[in-house]
C-alpha cells in the first residue's frame, strides 16, 4: 500500500513537472518575434547591424551602416541566382528547415561542440540577422529553426527580398544594392554573372572576403559559381566561358 502511494507520489510529480516545462514552452513560443510585421514594411535595423555598431563603438571605431533598399524586381537575376546555388540549393522546395541538413549538423554538433553554418537555409540565416546575432548556440539554433518556420508564412519572394536586403555585404555594407554600388559602382539590377558570383562567394565571411584583396577562397568560390550557372542550364558555354575571362580580369583588379 505504501508502494502504491509512493508510485501515485512520483507519477503526480513527474505529471506536475511535463505541465510546467509545457507551459514554459508554450510562453517561450508566444514570446518569440512574430514574422507579420515584415508581411509589408521592412525593418529599420537588424540583430546583427545593432551588434556590428556595438562591436565598433566598443573598439573606438565610427559605426558605419550602408544601406539601401530596394524591391527583389531591382536585383539582377543573376545575384538572386547565384545566391540561392550556394546558400540554399533547395530553397524553392523546403518550408524553411532543410531537415536533411539539419540532422546531420545536429549530429556534428554533438560530436564536435558547436554548429557551423552550413546546415543553416537562406530562411534561417534570415532569422539570424533579423532577431538573433551571431551566437552558436542549441538554445539559439531552436528559436532560429522556429523563427525560420514562421518567416516562410510571408513567402519565398518575400523572404528573398528581406534576406538580400539585409545581408552583410563588407564591414558596415548591407544588402545587395549596397554591395553592389561599394563594388562594382553600379545598382543591383545592373549585376552582371561574374559580378554576382563575386558577392555571392562573399557570403560566408563578408568581412573577410574582400573583392578588392580576392582571397584564395573567394577567388575558388567565384569560380565555383560561375559554373553553377552552367550546371542550373542558365548559361551557354561560349557564355560562360567570356564570364569566366570578365571574372578573371575583375579578380585582377581590371574593369572596364
Amino acid at each position: 500500500m505504501a508502494f502504491e502511494t509512493r508510485a501515485r507520489r512520483v507519477t503526480h510529480r513527474a505529471t506536475f513537472v511535463f505541465f510546467c516545462l509545457a507551459a514554459a514552452v508554450a510562453l517561450y513560443w508566444v514570446t518569440l518575434p512574430s514574422a507579420e510585421a515584415l508581411r509589408r514594411s521592412n525593418p529599420a535595423s537588424t540583430a546583427l547591424m545593432d551588434a556590428r555598431i556595438r562591436e565598433a563603438r566598443q573598439q573606438g571605431r565610427a559605426a558605419r551602416k550602408n544601406q539601401q533598399w530596394v524591391p527583389l524586381n531591382r536585383i539582377s537575376l543573376w545575384l538572386v541566382r547565384a545566391v540561392v546555388h550556394s546558400e540554399d540549393a533547395r530553397f524553392f522546395d523546403h518550408e524553411g528547415i532543410d531537415v536533411e541538413q539539419t540532422r546531420i549538423a545536429l549530429t556534428s554538433a554533438v560530436e564536435d561542440g558547436h554548429f557551423g553554418r552550413g546546415a543553416s537555409t537562406i530562411t534561417q540565416q534570415l532569422a539570424k540577422n533579423l532577431w538573433l546575432g551571431e551566437e552558436r548556440t542549441l538554445w539559439r539554433k531552436v528559436r532560429e529553426l522556429v523563427l525560420a518556420h514562421r518567416l516562410e508564412s510571408l513567402g519565398k519572394t518575400r523572404v528573398l527580398e528581406l534576406y538580400l536586403n539585409v545581408v552583410e555585404w563588407g564591414d558596415g555594407v548591407y544588402g545587395a544594392d549596397a554591395a553592389s554600388r561599394v563594388w562594382f559602382q553600379k545598382p543591383a539590377e545592373n549585376l552582371l554573372p561574374e559580378e554576382a558570383a563575386v558577392l555571392a562567394a562573399m557570403l560566408p565571411a563578408p568581412r573577410k572576403r574582400i573583392p578588392s584583396r580576392p582571397s584564395p577562397a573567394l577567388r575558388k568560390r567565384a569560380h565555383e559559381i560561375l559554373t553553377l550557372y552552367w550546371t542550373y542550364g542558365e548559361l551557354l558555354p561560349e557564355e560562360l566561358a567570356a564570364a569566366r575571362w570578365r571574372l578573371r580580369e575583375i579578380l585582377a583588379g581590371r574593369r572596364s
